[in-house]
């Protein structure tokens, strides 16, 4: 018994480390178990061979993740998307797998192996590719949403794919491994003839569609009923698992029937309880899957064939490519969209993994094969966040600078005392300020698509980098009263306020800072007034929280006004310690001292607005508690 707890706290321990590493340096969470898997295993050789004995108990990790592929499939938005994913998504996956299994089989693979190859590297990473553009704020784009459509388009092909490699043994890979770790030693259909084996496993099918539809909101409702939550985890658990073992007595792959059972309960008014409930289980099956493959790499392997290893991988990103670029010319995904489409999506993904494992216990691919063929798919996945970084360093400025270069600055045909730099979400509010009181300005921003929001309700806005002083020139800076700076850009805003007040220090400067410290930087390159972003709307947040608290709303105000005044009494103080430390000293403990007397005078002016109003009877009632 202490030896499974030493393994176990050894895995842990691992993915602990790893994981939040890698997402750190932006590798994702899944090359984070590969290499916590590496580490343990061939690196220290801190795990032995209940490794694999282990993958199969992790195996049930993918299983869950098909349920919940499944019950993200609402048919209103398949059939909204689908020709991105039929035609992007279908086209994809066709021609990836036909072109990888062709050079699989030119290199003396057997065709079966061949097509279960071109099956493995058709996939690209779902979990590195989503993450990587939910960082970036790239999902809603047209190369995200393209790239989105292919990944989903993968994730059901997987479906079909598991279903089919069992057909493709090949006689010669066959052992004992195939027998120990394939289907059950129970089996409703061993030794059925053909006709009758079909009738089972599509009797199965539909058994697991019509109590998926049927039967399932009475039980759950039955369970709901006994208001204990560990009862529905159970209930949620046992479905997955009785539907795996259903699958796996007619000798089909556990994950189709999951994914079934997760299409069916797509639109059940408890899909929301059980994702919270089967994601837990999921994502630590998952990643000791996913461990337990890096540290199933055989390091023998990997030095022997490093070259091979290094000009597949790379032969998979480059072909991979090469037909993402040719349908994103078809499907008129253009320019940059067309190289993030591209980049993102030119690698082998985690589902490979779990195609390998199941392609060597059905004799599709033989062992070493695998080991030479999990070594490839890493690497491609390991290079993805350089693909990400090429594009983001060497494509999207290209794109963007032959943008600016094309679109000419618009000509400003008028001038107005006040001058906005930037219309994004901030400044867009200020012009309609403005606006509202009749005061007449211009607005200036490089975004293309602000401009047109603004014109949309007839704002005066011209498209040009409001950075140029000779654009602000055309514009009237020369006889403006006031520029407003709110380009979302904190390097580009400091160097505007420096060079309009060197040449224009008769025009009031307001600034928008995104924090303190950028704030402090613009008050040094001259800017009259800065505005925090956050900061009021920071403070009518906080004072709504003292209103929920039972203050009355009038003392509330009064004591947000209190803060303000109390930090504005240290704001000098504090910009000049902030000076000296920019300028070289970066240890000052008076800055410290100095935030504890702000702290201590914002205590010091709350006591004394509390101690004026405890007089105070005014007629409002204070909110309910809940109870």
């Amino acid at each position: 018994m202490t030896d499974y707890f030493i393994q176990a706290f050894i895995y842990l321990v691992a993915a602990v480390i790893a994981v939040p590493l890698a997402r750190r340096f932006g590798l994702g969470s899944v090359l984070g178990y590969l290499m916590a898997g590496l580490v343990i295993g061939p690196v220290t050789g801190l795990v032995g061979q209940e490794t694999v004995t282990l993958q199969h108990f992790a195996e049930f990790g993918v299983v869950m993740m098909l349920f919940l592929v499944g019950m993200e499939l609402d048919p209103k938005s398949l059939w909204a998307m689908r020709v991105r994913l039929l035609g992007l998504g279908g086209l994809q996956v066709t021609l990836t797998a036909a072109a990888a299994a062709y050079f699989a089989w030119s290199l003396g693979l057997p065709w079966q192996t061949a097509v279960a190859v071109g099956f493995l590297f058709s996939l690209s990473s779902t979990a590195i590719v989503l993450q990587t553009l939910t960082e970036k704020g790239l999902v809603k784009t047209e190369g995200g949403r393209s790239a989105f459509s292919v990944l989903l388009f993968q994730d059901i092909a997987v479906i079909p794919m598991l279903a089919v490699i069992p057909l493709l043994v090949v006689s010669e890979i066959v052992g004992t491994s195939t027998t120990e770790h394939g289907h059950s030693s129970l089996s409703l259909v061993e030794n059925l003839p053909g006709w009758a084996h079909g009738l089972v496993v599509v009797g199965a099918i539909m058994l697991v569609i019509v109590c998926g539809h049927y039967l399932s909101r009475p039980l759950f409702r039955y369970v709901v009923q006994s208001g204990m939550r560990e009862v529905f985890t159970a209930t949620s658990l046992m479905l997955i698992i009785g539907i795996a073992a259903l699958m796996s007595l007619v000798n089909l792959s556990p994950a189709l029937g999951a994914f079934l059972a997760g299409v069916v309960l797509a639109n059940s008014e408890f899909r929301h309880e059980l994702e919270a409930n089967i994601e837990p289980f999921k994502g630590l099956l998952l990643g000791l899957f996913f461990i337990t493959v890096g540290a199933g790499i055989n390091f023998e392997v990997l030095t022997n064939t490093w070259d091979t290893v290094l000009l597949l991988a790379m032969a998979v990103i480059v072909g991979k490519a090469l037909i993402l670029v040719g349908l994103a010319f078809v499907f008129r995904i253009r320019g940059s969209e067309g190289w993030l489409f591209t980049l993102g999506l030119a690698q082998a993904g985690e589902f490979g993994f779990v195609l390998l494992t199941y392609s060597t216990q059905n004799g599709v691919i033989a062992t070493e094969t695998a080991q030479l063929l999990s070594l490839v798919v890493a690497l491609s996945m390991f290079l993805t966040p350089l693909l990400f970084i090429v594009y983001d360093r060497v494509v999207l400025p290209r794109y963007q600078k032959a943008s600016n270069e094309e679109a000419e600055p618009d000509e400003i045909e008028e001038q107005a005392p006040v001058i906005v730099a930037g219309v994004g979400r901030f400044g867009q509010i200020v012009c309609r300020l403005l606006r509202a009181n009749n005061i007449p300005s211009v607005a200036l921003d490089h975004a293309l698509d602000q401009i047109e929001n603004l014109r949309r309700i007839q704002l005066k806005s011209y498209f040009g980098d409001a950075t140029r002083i000779e654009l602000l020139e055309t514009a009237g800076i020369a006889e403006a009263r006031l520029l407003i700076v709110a380009i979302d850009d904190r390097a580009r805003a400091v160097s505007l306020v420096r060079h309009v007040k060197q040449l224009y220090p008769g025009v009031w400067v307001l600034a928008r800072a995104f924090d303190r410290g950028h704030g402090y930087e613009l008050r040094e390159a001259g800017a009259d007034d800065v505005v925090s972003e956050t900061y009021y709307s920071a403070l009518e947040l906080g004072g709504e929280a003292l209103t929920a608290m039972g203050v009355h709303p009038e003392r509330a105000r009064r004591m947000t006004q209190s803060f303000v005044a109390s930090e504005k009494a240290n704001e000098d103080q504090l910009f000049d310690v902030w000076r000296n430390i920019e300028e070289g000293i970066h240890f000052s403990p008076r800055y410290g001292e100095l935030f504890m007397k702000l702290e201590e005078s914002l205590g010091h002016a709350m006591r004394e607005h509390a101690k004026r109003s405890e007089d105070e009877k005014p007629a409002w009632t204070p909110p309910k508690e809940n109870g």
